[in-house]
């Protein structure tokens, strides 16, 4: 069995901010496959059904960002999951907008959310998908940023972005986490006149 844990802020106000990515991800592997996330437990919202064969778990920490790694800590310990079979998926200010960038480990490179989980688990070695979302201008905080809704055309691009994360997801699945690091940790390219991956 595999968990797929997307961070993000419950309530409609925090739905398309840049800090949600997590949450929108998982909403649309819910709709893709359909698979229901309204099951509360372990501070979380999670369904389970299959992707791709395999029997997968899918979460919506409802701890918001920054206490997210007490809910992981909870659905590792009753589904009985190695650390590997975790894909942990963030927002990453520190990466262009539309940038995925897959790990089998690191640290929270500032990411309270990340930080929570390392924390929690008491290990920096589980894997993670992360998504860019670019930084503020010098005129705005960070705090500020990843909690305003993305712009009529960031939210056209994530759109897609958050459809090649799905696939991202599936090559893990299918080929393994190798297979999807090489195919999805690529250069950029233009769309839309932004730099996602190519």
């Amino acid at each position: 069995m595999r968990l797929v844990f997307g961070l993000g802020n419950p309530g409609k106000e925090y739905y398309k901010t840049r800090h949600n990515v997590g949450f929108l991800v998982i909403d649309y592997l819910s709709e893709k496959f359909k698979i229901g996330v309204e099951n509360y437990s372990f501070r979380s919202l999670i369904g389970e059904g299959k992707i791709k064969g395999e029997e997968i778990i899918l979460c919506k920490p409802l701890t918001f960002v920054n206490e997210s790694g007490a809910s992981l800590k909870e659905v590792k310990a009753y589904y009985q999951l190695n650390l590997e079979d975790i894909i942990v998926i963030s927002d990453d200010a520190d990466l262009p907008l539309g940038r995925i960038r897959i790990a089998k480990r690191g640290g929270s490179g500032g990411h309270k959310g990340l930080k929570s989980i390392i924390q929690s688990l008491e290990t920096e070695n589980f894997p993670r998908l992360r998504i860019g979302i670019g930084r503020p201008s010098e005129k705005m905080g960070l705090r500020d940023y990843v909690l305003e809704e993305f712009t009529p055309l960031e939210w056209e691009i994530m759109e897609l972005i958050i459809q090649k994360v799905t696939l991202a997801i599936e090559t893990i699945f299918t080929q393994g986490l190798d297979e999807a690091m090489q195919e999805y940790n690529r250069p950029l390219q233009e769309v839309k006149g932004k730099c996602v991956n190519a």
